[in-house]
């Protein structure tokens, strides 16, 4: 019988915690991707708003989970203008 899984992160996360910040990682990741998208900020231009390097964004924008924590991600967001909400279902 093949396993099934609710989402990506339910299979790859070796815990139902670890699971839950990857998928929270990749939704922050997401926002900010947006923000950066719709004021249309340069790789280098982003780098200098967020105190990061070029290659940290690129990074960022490529989705790459595993380099970023989700304390780093707040902090980006929260330099860029966003906000968080919580709802714990």
């Amino acid at each position: 019988m093949v396993e099934k899984f609710e989402s990506v992160f339910d299979a790859i996360g070796g815990s139902p915690g670890e699971a839950l910040n990857m998928r929270l990682r990749a939704d922050m990741i997401l926002e900010i991707r947006k923000r950066i998208e719709t004021e249309d900020w340069t790789q280098t231009e982003t780098a200098k708003l967020l105190s990061i390097s070029q290659p940290r964004v690129s990074d960022l924008l490529n989705g790459k989970l595993s380099r970023f924590s989700l304390d780093a991600l707040v902090n980006m967001l929260a330099t860029l203008g966003g906000d968080i909400k919580l709802k714990v279902a």
